[in-house]
């Protein structure tokens, strides 16, 4: 039988210094919405580190979804709920409300759209103070990009013109509108970022 789930080798390096900030982020219990789940190893790693908290994947890909319930069964961790599939440019999702919501290399690798979609429904979705987290690869003002940023953002837009690496300052333009925090950002390995929103109180 073939093995269905995927393997993305940056995970295995950025699994354990991305835990070790959600460690610090995360609510102590609660659900935590992960968008664009990918291979699915994140999702089973987290979990296994953090059994108070409930893990919802997601992703829009069927692949990525077959291959995350497999990682999920894999681990026969009962934290993990089964991936549902969705897009982070619907106007619906499919996942009504989260604690905090976790989002790991996919802002690149997707339309702006996505990003505009997930920046909205973290503002509706989250309750006041809850975190939404991304990770990766940023343009910020007045920093020239990495010598190995700049060749992968030049990769992406040549796979796709709708990707590539996006300004920090627009995403957190959007984050803004949307009723986030301005962000915390956090230097990580391989000229990455965390980048740390908070749904603000409302009213």
């Amino acid at each position: 039988m073939t093995d269905p789930r995927l393997f993305a080798p940056a995970t295995l390096r950025n699994r354990e210094p991305i835990l070790d900030i959600l460690r610090k982020i995360l609510p102590a219990t609660g659900l935590v919405l992960e968008i664009a789940s990918g291979s699915g190893e994140h999702v089973s790693y987290f979990a296994a580190a953090l059994p108070a908290l409930t893990f919802q994947p997601s992703d829009p890909d069927q692949d990525a979804l077959i291959s995350t319930a497999a990682w999920s069964g894999q681990s026969g961790l009962a934290n993990i709920r089964p991936p549902v599939q969705l897009d982070a440019a619907a106007a619906e999702w499919p996942v009504h409300s989260a604690d905090a919501i976790i989002c790991i290399n996919m802002i690149h690798i997707s339309p702006w759209a996505a990003t505009q979609g997930l920046m909205t429904q973290a503002g509706r979705l989250l309750p006041d103070g809850a975190p939404l987290y991304l990770y990766g690869p940023y343009r910020r003002p007045g920093r020239a990009l990495e010598p190995s940023n700049l060749a992968f953002d030049e990769s992406l837009r040549a796979r796709n013109p709708e990707w590539g690496l996006r300004k920090l300052d627009d995403v957190a333009a959007l984050a803004a509108e949307a009723g986030l925090s301005g962000p915390e950002v956090i230097e990580m390995p391989a000229n990455n970022l965390s980048v740390i929103f908070r749904r603000r109180p409302r009213g």
